[in-house]
């Protein structure tokens, strides 16, 4: 029996000291200042994807990079409502802090989350998504970056490149409420500028072909707004451009290269890199709450020179109004 004790002994020496080990060898490989940002996109294309590549720049230029001071989980819903859902309970239970990139990504966080901080871009109007309680104070865990451009200002653009057109066509997602922001600002200012509008809505990528050939058979000009549906099919509405010589204003910079005309827009890379600063403050302890949402600092004219060639269009010297 003292025999038997005495192994019994040794063994639970043996197994107390590997499970110490095994304490230190886990505890020992965690880094505390190692800060978890999780990221979801809404879907691919190039406007989404320049906000993303555009923050994590960002962030690495100021000593935040991946492997270092921050871990960083991707992930693309590809336009899935119910991939969004998944995935958001998903990133909120493992980081820290979560970007969302576009109004669905957003607001399907912004479900999931109750104390995880989570930062947006590439939403038109927070306010009316539900997001903020107001664009000074948000009021809760969730701020960022609008995308909102001066629609105002692209119609005059508008007007210049196309000085014939009479008649103008908005093609926009109906499930998108960005969109519908867009689209209630530009149907009246488009028609107090003299316009007879068209209006067509779509719900998902397969029925934009059709609606953009109808709405091309009808108008002189089409107007998209920073639509992420849409967007996802630029070079195919850009065909179509060509095909039945209506021009495009696109809602963003990024729009003009796939495929249209001409904006006064967004440069997403430029605003992903903006809320990467937010994110750096609130990383460093700023509280979302009263962390004002912010306006994109960089706007310009962006025209497509190749686009204006092949629809024999002359865009020398043209000027935004201020």
């Amino acid at each position: 029996m003292d025999k038997i004790g005495k192994y019994v002994r040794n063994l639970s020496v043996v197994a107390l000291s590997a499970l110490a080990l095994a304490g230190c060898s886990s505890s020992g490989s965690q880094n505390t200042d190692t800060v978890k940002v999780g990221i979801l996109q809404y879907m691919e294309h190039d406007s989404l994807s320049a906000a993303r590549k555009g923050f994590i720049a960002e962030l690495e230029e100021n000593g935040y990079k991946e492997g270092e001071k921050i871990t960083l989980d991707y992930q693309n819903a590809q336009g899935d409502q119910a991939n969004l859902q998944t995935i958001s309970e998903q990133l909120i239970g493992d980081n820290d802090l979560i970007l969302a990139i576009a109004t669905p990504a957003a607001q399907s966080l912004a479900t999931a989350s109750t104390d995880t901080s989570v930062l947006f871009t590439a939403v038109t109007d927070p306010l009316s998504a539900d997001l903020v309680s107001s664009m000074e104070e948000p009021g809760g865990m969730l701020t960022g970056t609008s995308d909102q451009a001066p629609i105002n200002q692209q119609i005059d653009l508008l007007g210049k490149a196309v000085p014939h057109a009479k008649t103008v066509g908005i093609l926009y997602t109906t499930s998108e409420r960005n969109s519908e922001v867009q689209v209630e600002a530009a149907k009246p200012l488009l028609e107090k500028a003299g316009y007879k509008v068209v209006v067509k809505g779509i719900s998902n990528t397969n029925e934009v072909q059709d609606a953009a050939t109808s709405l091309m058979k009808a108008v002189d000009a089409v107007f998209i707004p920073t639509d992420n549906t849409v967007a996802s099919t630029m070079t195919m509405i850009g065909e179509l451009s060509l095909q039945y010589k209506v021009p495009v204003v696109g809602g963003s910079t990024d729009m003009v290269d796939e495929g249209g005309l001409l904006t006064y827009g967004t440069n997403y890379e430029a605003l992903g890199r903006q809320t990467a600063k937010m994110a750096i403050k609130i990383i460093e302890g700023a509280d979302p709450a009263k962390t004002a949402v912010e306006y994109p600092e960089t706007v310009s004219l962006h025209v497509n020179e190749e686009m204006a060639k092949k629809l024999g269009i002359d865009l020398a010297g043209l000027s935004v109004s201020k």
